[in-house]
């Protein structure tokens, strides 16, 4: 539910403030995914042939603010 996904958000933050510790979430949760700094993915653009995705999170809302 939305109060466990964002105390595991919270939880997360806290943890890797103090550090430089990074953390691999796999999830298709669009609240965790929003809450990240970079999202990776696979996408598939025809039979066969895989292409990875990388998006700065921060990059991108700042790119789509200007």
């Amino acid at each position: 539910d939305d109060a466990n996904v964002d105390r595991f958000c919270r939880l997360l933050e806290e943890l890797k403030r103090p550090t430089s510790t990074r953390f691999i979430v796999i999830t298709h949760n669009p609240v965790t995914m929003s809450r990240m700094d970079r999202l990776y993915g696979v996408t598939m653009p025809e039979q066969g042939l895989s292409q990875l995705v990388s998006v700065a999170l921060t990059r991108a809302q700042a790119m789509a603010a200007e």
